[in-house]
């Protein structure tokens, strides 16, 4: 098969490698090679470069953290990182992502077994999304970024605007959302964001980008008002919408069924935007795989919303994106660096 993906297997577990293997075999994914740490792992690169190499984060030698560091240093690929669910693993997650990870699997600490088996789906999907990817497109974090927000008095909150902001990001989302967000004013409208990922993670990864951004970023909770200079994450496990009491805008969350296989799902946002918000709302879709938020992102410019959809060259996948240009969906199609002076020109 010339076009089979080739992927690599780093874990030090032998009972993972071995069902890992398996696994992307019956997906129709070649395993050139698995290694049980970062170190066998480079010297097989040598002999045998893969597609995708599907890492995990806690190894004997050199952990994945540093070893994801130095491939997208020296040998840039696609990386899907293996985590468990804990805490202590999404923040571990988000600082891979952040790193130039393009995706992660998570899996449990306890009968991993039962799990790889009952998961493998979403493994193979993981890896096929992964061999996409655009690596050169992810953007590299700044090298004077500081580590800190700038302390701003409370008495400096704007008030509750008439507008808003809606952004839907997947595949390669962590890092492409911190360069657009880090660049932002606190006297933007209230953005409301659905970035795919599951639960325990959206909570730490907007902790991570409030204390690199001038806007205030949480994790949006049920009742939470959308109001200048603050940008709220739907929680991973739930849907978001925008809902109105007045003048004001609202946060609702709400469980239900997957929406385009995903929970957050950016069509539920969009298209709660399109029928709350209309033409006092702007719409961006970004990078990701498949095509959530692509109908959600037409009503809101058939409602009279400004949208803009992100190109193909800065996306790391360009699913998401695409599908909403093919629909005509989107006013604008723009680079990375370009969507938050756009963004910015919207509020003028």
């Amino acid at each position: 098969m010339p076009n089979q993906i080739r992927a690599m297997i780093v874990d030090d577990s032998a009972v993972v490698r071995k069902f890992l293997s398996q696994t992307l075999t019956a997906g129709g994914i070649q395993v050139v090679a698995s290694a049980p740490d970062p170190i066998f792992a480079w010297e097989r690169m040598d002999i045998d470069r893969p597609d995708v190499l599907l890492l995990d984060v806690e190894m004997p030698r050199m952990d994945g953290i540093t070893f994801l560091r130095k491939i997208m240093a020296e040998r840039p690929m696609p990386v899907v990182m293996c985590s468990t669910l804990t805490t202590k693993g999404a923040e571990t997650t988000l600082q891979a992502l952040a790193a130039g990870a393009v995706s992660f699997v998570t899996k449990p600490t306890e009968r991993v077994k039962d799990f790889l088996e009952g998961g493998a789906n979403n493994i193979v999907a993981a890896v096929k999304a992964a061999a996409q990817a655009n690596v050169r497109a992810l953007p590299a974090r700044p090298a004077a970024m500081a580590a800190a927000k700038k302390l701003v008095p409370a008495c400096a909150m704007a008030q509750t605007s008439d507008r808003v902001i809606a952004i839907g990001i997947s595949t390669g989302g962590v890092q492409s959302i911190e360069r657009v967000l880090t660049k932002l004013p606190r006297t933007l409208p209230g953005i409301v964001i659905v970035q795919h990922m599951p639960e325990k993670f959206t909570a730490s990864f907007a902790e991570r980008l409030n204390t690199l951004c001038n806007i205030d970023v949480s994790e949006a909770k049920h009742g939470d008002r959308v109001i200048n200079g603050q940008a709220l994450i739907a929680p991973g496990g739930r849907h978001i919408r925008l809902a109105r009491s007045g003048a004001q805008y609202m946060i609702e969350v709400v469980d239900g069924p997957a929406i385009n296989h995903h929970k957050p799902s950016v069509d539920v946002l969009f298209r709660s935007v399109a029928q709350c918000a209309g033409r006092n709302a702007v719409g961006v879709i970004m990078t990701g795989m498949g095509d959530d938020g692509a109908r959600g992102l037409r009503e809101m410019k058939e409602a009279g919303a400004v949208t803009a959809a992100q190109d193909e060259a800065s996306s790391v996948v360009f699913g998401m994106p695409k599908e909403a240009i093919k629909l005509g969906a989107a006013d604008t199609v723009l680079s990375l660096d370009d969507i938050g002076a756009w963004l910015q020109s919207k509020d003028a």
